[in-house]
């Protein structure tokens, strides 16, 4: 049987990774797919440093399209990355009929449900498992693994580059600014690291996630967006003596609707969250990456690998050609859904359980206030939470690592840990302890998540 043909846009890192990792194991895949998988055609800007990574035997163009104008393609694996181009070139290929294969977590999280339509109507498919945690297989897990199961929740540490600062500021002691710099040295961070430190790229990967474990759109717009830059080694070493350690999670949590007229919906929020250290995803440490999922029959799983690199995303890209490769002649009513969920069936559409604004979450706190040590500081405080309805779980006092700049009054540092209330409570009762005259400093807070 004639080799399935792939074009490959852009053979930068992962593009590299993919060809290397597919001539390797090239008598395996067949194996496996039932057919040969060739990359026959590559389009790169650098039409010279292409040609040295895939030989003289591959057709190296500098115009993508003229890959998707070859009617020999059958397939067309998009690593060129970002909104613009990407988006125009992954359209056409699937105007073309050509199936798609792509990393690209943040096109998909924003023109997501533009480019599954086409795909939809075209007949043809995109697949998408290396945009999601690198080498580890969670999109077909939630997508095909659990299918039996209603999904209660998924949080997952999805961004290597700040678990990576993470852990070794927990391991060093040190500030963000400067285990950043440590980490762009390494070359864990870009040189412009602000997706990756603000949130963003966890962001784009929970925003997928979330389609896919309860059938809604993607609504990246809609995601709660917070990242590590305002995070001190000080809480940090806090939070390791309370039992917990501080992670970036994409949290994408389904609310069922109840007595205190609460309304169902979905949570979507990336932000960083103490984790209890007993958890296993809390001991997951630098670059790499980590999601739980909670099922309601299967219970609790973990899934656990390479978030990033060549040839872990590049295991990904390739799982997904033999994926297309052994469906590509089913009837497309009869293939995978793009987000698990049968678009068009009559009785179940696309769920239009609505993601939830932050401030009507329900999680519970870390807070930390630098205060004047005076009496009555503590009951000002602790008057503030109770009358604001929000159960306190500890309270802890410890002596201020450094001084800030009322250095002439004595201070301390008060640490709270709260029971669950609604964001929006907390955000009221926050803003009346910052007003008060012995609050020193911005207060920290930090959400806990027990993810039991």
């Amino acid at each position: 049987m004639k080799p399935i043909q792939v074009g490959l846009l852009g053979i930068g890192t992962v593009g590299s990774g993919t060809f290397n990792v597919l001539k390797r194991n090239q008598a395996e895949i067949k194996r496996r797919a039932g057919r040969g998988i060739e990359i026959t055609m590559v389009a790169d800007l650098d039409v010279a440093r292409a040609q040295a990574v895939v030989g003289n035997d591959v057709k190296v163009v500098s115009d993508a399209r003229a890959i998707i104008a070859n009617p020999e393609i059958d397939i067309v694996i998009e690593l060129i990355g970002g909104y613009g181009i990407a988006r125009q070139l992954v359209l056409e290929a699937i105007a073309a009929g050509k199936h798609v294969v792509t990393a690209n977590k943040a096109l998909l999280a924003v023109h997501g449900t533009e480019i599954f339509a086409a795909a939809s109507a075209k007949g043809v498919m995109v697949a998408f498992e290396a945009a999601v945690a690198g080498g580890i297989p969670i999109i077909k897990a939630l997508r095909e693994g659990l299918t039996a199961n209603s999904i209660q929740w998924v949080a997952g540490i999805i961004n290597g580059t700040t678990n990576f600062i993470l852990s070794e500021m927990r391991d060093k002691g040190l500030d963000f600014d400067v285990v950043l710099k440590e980490a762009q040295r390494l070359g864990y961070a870009e040189a412009d690291p602000t997706f990756d430190i603000e949130g963003v790229d966890a962001a784009h990967k929970a925003t997928l996630m979330s389609a896919i474990a309860f059938g809604i759109p993607v609504q990246f717009d809609k995601a709660y967006v917070e990242g590590i830059t305002k995070l001190g080694a000080t809480d940090i070493k806090y939070a390791e003596q309370l039992g917990y350690r501080i992670k970036l999670l994409g949290i994408a949590k389904r609310r069922q609707a109840d007595a205190t007229n609460r309304t169902e919906g979905v949570e979507l929020r990336v932000h960083p969250s103490l984790v209890p250290t007993k958890r296993l995803i809390a001991n997951v440490e630098g670059a790499m990456n980590a999601v739980m999922v909670h099922g309601d029959a299967v219970g609790t799983t973990l899934y656990y690998g390479k978030g990033a690199g060549s040839e872990p995303t590049a295991s990904a890209v390739i799982a997904d050609l033999v994926d297309i490769t052994r469906l590509h002649t089913v009837d497309p009513l009869n293939r995978v859904p793009h987000l698990a969920f049968q678009p068009h069936t009559l009785d179940q559409a696309m769920s239009e359980l609505p993601v939830l604004p932050m401030g009507e979450v329900v999680t519970s706190y870390y807070l930390r206030l630098r205060v004047a040590d005076q009496t009555g500081v503590l009951a000002k405080v602790t008057g503030i939470v109770a009358q604001a309805g929000i159960s306190i779980d500890a309270v802890l006092q410890r002596e201020a690592d450094e001084v800030s700049s009322e250095g002439s009054v004595p201070q301390t540092d008060l640490i709270i840990l709260t029971h669950d209330c609604v964001e929006a409570t907390m955000n009221a009762a926050i803003a009346q302890m910052q007003a008060l005259p012995t609050v020193l400093a911005p207060i920290t807070r930090i959400r806990k998540e027990e993810l039991a």
